[in-house]
This record gives structure tokens, C-alpha cells and sequence, in this order.
């Protein structure tokens, strides 16, 4: 049977020493080697299992114990036939030593210590460790110095050092514990009232100690930094990087990365870091519809999350080429910019030609928006992978940066869930934007926002907003014709009202009638640099070699809805063939999946505009 801490205290026992100078007072030490003194005097206690036996009813806190916990706590799995005679010879000469200004009563199946007119160290440790972090948190830092270095003295060694190894193998790591939190907040009460030079001696010896303890070498490079020791604080930070890396395989975790990195930007106590910039791109110049989702976009991001071990507001915005997502996500970022007092950062994860942006330049590019000097100075490898600080530092100083940071990170047309591993806010007071074509996993399902064609009320809306109500008004027939023609689509929309307004003398009509012809729609939806073939031909160069080249063969299906045994019939392929390259086209928003069919085939359906650009794309050998 394995030993397990108490499970309660008794009501009304309270966990601070009750201090008395009575006739045989007694006390009691956990925090060291067990031991009881009356009137100061030793109480002679011999052997490992009374000490063990009194450790036991000690931390009970006047709660019962069971003869099975005091066996498990003496002998761990392996008791003798005669334990529990053995347990009631221990108490008898506990209640004999000990005499009569302490209770050990047999209740039950086990035994309860009366110890309320005893000082016992741990309680006293516990009391004024409870009033010291009270008095940090409410910023009475000289009071809570005082009361942690009252608790801390309550230590006379390691906890319960003369016990036995059962005992000690689950109540020790516990109780240490504690010790090191009260240890950090009493040198964080320290830190706060400016003693960092007396300070830096005791935790070059901390560290020297506990090598693998984050926090004390986040608090020595602290100390080093406002004693204007930058160098020597520099190389803590990289011996501790160093050996978490041999030695647990991680980086530096929040604490320590920030201490550093507060100590690159030279940051001193009080002086808050510099507000980054709302940098996001300019909000569309007509922005009609998507009302709903960008209701449902604000309350992901700025409510706070019903879980509690929920670490990240995300939202994610998916939807084909050209439906809008950067212009919502753009929108949505600009309203609910002040709702992040540090900061709203965009980055763009593709080039202009569409391909992948190195993780390293996306994250300096991020870094230096917020601030972090020399984060934008770069150089690059042949894999464009390497930074002017390496990878591994620039995700660690952005995780460090963004931990404790109230930001808006928009990442836009993401490609893979690998793409957005290392630029993650790492807070939970931080948020994500991203928008992608696919589903990345690192979004959960029930915080997508997906985009489909406008109605064409919306699309109307959206073309009298740059062309003129006016103008719209005078042509009802044709603004409805060229709405079906751009079926919906932002991008279609937003070229031909480009296109309409640069010709504020031609009618609609004359316009629509050119996007009436298959054979010359997609050539007049081009205006400058918007161009709805070429956003199409990107996203093709994001398939595989074999699926990007099953595109134009498959416009021969029509618009559908048509099943994978009819794509393969088509296009020469197997029916799992044909089945893995539509379900490719569906992750890259280039095809709809339809609810399936009455047989159970699955069932998709071109939006018309790729249909159209796939009819008129050449057609070329397919890999066999």
C-alpha cells in the first residue's frame, strides 16, 4: 500500500503556530531533522520509526490517521504480519516521552494528535509564508520581506531528514517545495525595493545549486542587470539555455526568457516597454456584408475563454482564393485593436508570388514590430532559415515577449500548421487571428469562421460602394447580371467595381456583357494588380504536382455535384485517386464538398470562377 499525505485537517485546527511559554510547553520541527523540545529542552526520541510515527500524526493537522497510513508511511508496501502491534508500541512510547501536554487518542481505526498547545515549525512556516506572499501581492514589499524571511527561518535543514524513505519519498519533494516558493517570493520582495547588489552573492550560490532552477536565474540575471552586470548577465542566461538543453532537451521557459530579454532591451524598474504600433493593413475602402462573421470573430477574440486551462483566444478565418478573408480579418483587427492595450501585429506568411515566407524573417518581422532592437537585422542561409540570432532565440524571445503581453497577433494565409508552430502568442491575455484556405489543427474547429459567397443583396452593396448608389440604381438589370457573373465572389466584385468606377462614362451594362462571355470573363476581371486568374494560379502552386495538373481535365464534370468514381471515369484515374486529389482541391478551398449522396459517395461542386479558370487552363500529361 503506498503512503499518501493526509487528506484533511481537522475543522477549526489552526495552520499557525500557537507560541506559549506554559509550564512544559512543547515544540515541534518537520523542517529539519523531526525532533520535539520542551521548554527548549530536547525530548529524547529514538529510532527512525517513532520519528517517522510522530511525522505522521504531525502533518495529520489533528485530522485521524489510519493504522494502514502509518504502516504504508513505516514499511511502504512490504508491512510485517505484526504491523499494527508495532504501530500501537510506537504511539504507547510516544504518549510516554512525549507526557501529558500532548493528546495521542485512538479513534476508530487509527490514532489523532491533539497538538493545538504546541508550536510546530511547519505551521509557523505556513502562516507567515500566507501573510508574506499577501502583504507581495497587495505591493507591501518591506512587511513581506520581513514575513518570508520569518518563514524561511523556520528551516533548521531539509524536511523530515531522520524518517523513513517512504515517508520522506512523498511528503519531502511537497514541503521543499514550498520552501523554494517562499525563498523566490522573498527575493522578489527583495528585487522590489532595490537591494539587487546584496542580492547577487546568495544567488550565484542558488544557482550554483539548483543549476535547472529557472526562476532563481531569472531573479539573478535581475540582480546582474540593475548592478550593470549586462555581460556576466549574459552568460547565466546561456549556461541556463545550455543546460536545459542537454539536460531536459528545452528552451528557456517564460521567465527566464523574459528576465533576459528585458535586460537586452534595457529595461530598469518602472519603466514600462514601449507600446507598439497598431500594424495591420489599411481596412478595405468598401466593406459590405460579412456582418454575422464578424460578430462571431469579435466575441472569439475578445472574450475570455470558459475553459480555464485554455491558454489562447484563436479565430480562424478559411474560404477559396479571393472570398474576402484579409479584408474581414483586417476589418475585425482594426475594431478590436484597443481591446489590446500592447499591441496589434500583421504578418503576411507568403510572398506576392506566392510562396512560403522562412519562419525567421516572418518572426523578426513581428520582433521588430514590437520593439525588440536588432530583431529585423537578419541574414539568411541557403534554406532561408537562419537568423541573425537563430531560429530556436528568435521563437524564444517572441514566447518570452508575447507571455505576459495584452496583443493581437493576425497572421494571414497560412499554409500548414507547421507555418504557425513557432508564432503562437505564448499569453493568455494574447490572441490569434489567422487566415488560411485550409484548416490548420492548431485552430479548433469551433473557432472557424468560414467564408462563402456573398448573397447578392450583399454583392449589390458591395458594387455601389466604389461604382455610386446612384449609378447602380440607374441599371437594376445589369448590376444583377454582373453579380451573377462574378458569382459572389469579393474579389470578382471588388475588380469590377475598380473597373466601373476608373470608366464613370460607361454604362454597366456594356460591362456586364463582357462578363456574359466565359471566353473573355476572367481576362476582364484584372484591374492593376488585382487579377482573379492569377490569385487562382497561386493557389494551385500550393498543390501537389499531381493534383494541380488534374485541374483542367476535371473541368470536362461540370460544376456538379459529381462523386470521385465519375472524376476518376473523366480523368483516367482509380476512384482513390481521383478521391485524393478532390479532397486536396477541398483542403485548399479550391472545391466544395456537398453533404454525400444517397449511396454514401462523397459529392463536390466547383465554385463557377474555378471552374471557369480550370476550363481555360492548358491541359498536361498526368502522372501515372
Amino acid at each position: 500500500m503506498a503512503f499518501l499525505p493526509a487528506e484533511g485537517a481537522a475543522e477549526g485546527v489552526d495552520a499557525g503556530a500557537v507560541e506559549t511559554d506554559a509550564p512544559g510547553a512543547l515544540a515541534f520541527r518537520l523542517l529539519g531533522p523531526v525532533s520535539a523540545t520542551r521548554e527548549g529542552a530536547p525530548v529524547p526520541l529514538s529510532g527512525t520509526k517513532i520519528h517517522t510515527v510522530l511525522a505522521v500524526l504531525l502533518l495529520a493537522r489533528g485530522a485521524l490517521v489510519a493504522d494502514s497510513r502509518l504502516s504504508a508511511a513505516l514499511w511502504g508496501d512490504a508491512p510485517p504480519p505484526t504491523s499494527n502491534a508495532q504501530i500501537y508500541t510506537y504511539v504507547s512510547r510516544l504518549r510516554k516521552t512525549l507526557g501529558n501536554r500532548v493528546e495521542i487518542f485512538r479513534k476508530g481505526p487509527g490514532y489523532v494528535l491533539d497538538v493545538r498547545a504546541a508550536e510546530v515549525d511547519l505551521f509557523s512556516f505556513e502562516r507567515l509564508d500566507r501573510l508574506g506572499r499577501q502583504a507581495l501581492e497587495e505591493g507591501r514589499h518591506e512587511e513581506a520581506g520581513r514575513l518570508l524571511g520569518g518563514a524561511l527561518d523556520c528551516w533548521s535543514g531539509h524536511a523530515l531528514e531522520n524518517v523513513t524513505e517512504h515517508l520522506l519519498q512523498f511528503e519531502r519533494p511537497r514541503l521543499e517545495f514550498l520552501r523554494a516558493q517562499a525563498l523566490e517570493r522573498r527575493i522578489e520582495a527583495d528585487l522590489s525595493l532595490g537591494r539587487h547588489r546584496s542580492l547577487v552573492p546568495e544567488l550565484l550560490s542558488l544557482v550554483a545549486r539548483f543549476p535547472m532552477d529557472e526562476n532563481l536565474r531569472a531573479h539573478l540575471i535581475t540582480a546582474l542587470h540593475r548592478s550593470d552586470r549586462q555581460a556576466e548577465a549574459v552568460q547565466v542566461y546561456g549556461e541556463g539555455r545550455r543546460i536545459l538543453d542537454e539536460q531536459l532537451g528545452v528552451v528557456p521557459g517564460r521567465r527566464l526568457s523574459t528576465a533576459y530579454l528585458r535586460m537586452l532591451r534595457g529595461e530598469g524598474p518602472g519603466v514600462p516597454p514601449r507600446r507598439p504600433p497598431v500594424l495591420l493593413p489599411a481596412r478595405a475602402a468598401a466593406f459590405t456584408g460579412r456582418t454575422a462573421e464578424a460578430a462571431r470573430l469579435r466575441s472569439l477574440l475578445l472574450s475570455r475563454p470558459s475553459d480555464p486551462a485554455a491558454r489562447l483566444r484563436a479565430a480562424l478565418v478559411t474560404g477559396m482564393p479571393g472570398s474576402g478573408k484579409t479584408a474581414l480579418a483586417a476589418e475585425v483587427a482594426h475594431g478590436c485593436a484597443e481591446a489590446f492595450p500592447d499591441g496589434v501585429v500583421h504578418a503576411e506568411l507568403h510572398d506576392a508570388d506566392g510562396a512560403a515566407r522562412p519562419p525567421g524573417a516572418v518572426l523578426g518581422d513581428i520582433l521588430a514590430a514590437l520593439g525588440e532592437a536588432g530583431s529585423a537585422e537578419r541574414t539568411t542561409d541557403r534554406n532561408g532559415l537562419t537568423t541573425r540570432h537563430g531560429l530556436n532565440e528568435l521563437v524564444v524571445r517572441y514566447r518570452a515577449r508575447t507571455a505576459d503581453a495584452r496583443l493581437l497577433v493576425v497572421l494571414d494565409d497560412a499554409s500548414s500548421d507547421v507555418q504557425l508552430t513557432g508564432l503562437l502568442p505564448a499569453g493568455p491575455d494574447s490572441a490569434l487571428l489567422v487566415t488560411s484556405r485550409g484548416r490548420p489543427a492548431c485552430v479548433p474547429a469551433a473557432h472557424t469562421v468560414g467564408l462563402g459567397p456573398l448573397g447578392d443583396v450583399d454583392a449589390a452593396a458591395l458594387l455601389a460602394e466604389t461604382v455610386g448608389a446612384e449609378r447602380t440604381g440607374a441599371e437594376p438589370g445589369a448590376v444583377r447580371d454582373l453579380v451573377r457573373h462574378c458569382a459572389g465572389l469579393p474579389l470578382a466584385l471588388r475588380i469590377a467595381a475598380a473597373r466601373l468606377a476608373a470608366r464613370p462614362h460607361r454604362t454597366i451594362a456594356r460591362f456586364a456583357d463582357r462578363l456574359a462571355d466565359p471566353r473573355t470573363r476572367l481576362a476582364a476581371l484584372s484591374y492593376g494588380r488585382l487579377d482573379l486568374a492569377r490569385t487562382l494560379g497561386r493557389a494551385l502552386t500550393r498543390l501537389s504536382p499531381a493534383t494541380a495538373a488534374l485541374v483542367p481535365w476535371l473541368a470536362a464534370v461540370g460544376p456538379g455535384p459529381f462523386t470521385a468514381r465519375l472524376a476518376g471515369e473523366l480523368t483516367g484515374l482509380t476512384e482513390a485517386q481521383a478521391e485524393h486529389a478532390l479532397e486536396e482541391l477541398v483542403d485548399g478551398s479550391l472545391l466544395l464538398a456537398e453533404p454525400d449522396g444517397h449511396l454514401g459517395e462523397g459529392r463536390y461542386r466547383f465554385h463557377s470562377l474555378v471552374l471557369l479558370y480550370a476550363d481555360t487552363t492548358p491541359r498536361r500529361e498526368l502522372p501515372r
